[in-house]
């Protein structure tokens, strides 16, 4: 890709998520009486995002193009985590405690902080491990997948509401 490829795709990224994340609210607010995010929301979104890097893993390995595979993938993928990441910076505050939102909040950014940092070291040395290229792309997806599974599954313990719980307009979306 030349220069003002990979510029204008990041432009597109940055601006799509940004998009997404602003209607998260009337995606995440269940049905006609728009009930409020909470943890079974969480698992849901979780597994949806989940299914991608594995459908990913799986479409790398048949006849389809791998660059529309891969660029059709992620952007999927965007989309998903941008609604993720607005219901999570939602569920946080909504699950603090009043008299410690800043330390719930800053220990969940630290936290997520970690993780990501966890997380480019691992496919970092799994995508070296599996000899780089599409077998240890398909090796990161896979791993990618039954991490974010892993997420899904502690989201199931989420409660149903946080003291804090209330109502989100569209536009009032996280980070």
């Amino acid at each position: 890709w030349s220069v003002w490829a990979v510029g204008g795709c990041m432009a597109l990224w940055v601006i799509g998520y940004g998009i997404v994340q602003s209607m998260a609210p009337l995606v995440t607010s269940r049905g006609q009486r728009r009930s409020l995010p909470d943890g079974r929301t969480a698992l849901a979104w979780a597994l949806a995002l989940a299914g991608v890097p594995a459908a990913i893993a799986l479409g790398l390995g048949t006849d389809l193009d791998p660059r529309m595979t891969v660029i059709g993938g992620l952007a999927l993928f965007g989309a998903i985590f941008a609604v993720n990441s607005a219901l999570h910076s939602y569920l946080i505050v909504s699950y603090a405690t009043e008299e410690a939102v800043s330390m719930d909040v800053g220990f969940y950014y630290m936290s997520n902080a970690l993780g990501r940092l966890a997380g480019t070291l691992l496919s970092g040395w799994v995508f070296q491990t599996f000899d780089g290229g599409t077998p240890g792309l398909r090796a990161c997806l896979w791993i990618s997948s039954a991490m974010i599974g892993a997420a899904a599954i502690s989201s199931a313990a989420l409660p149903r509401h946080g003291p804090n719980a209330v109502p989100i307009e569209a536009g009032d979306a996280g980070d």
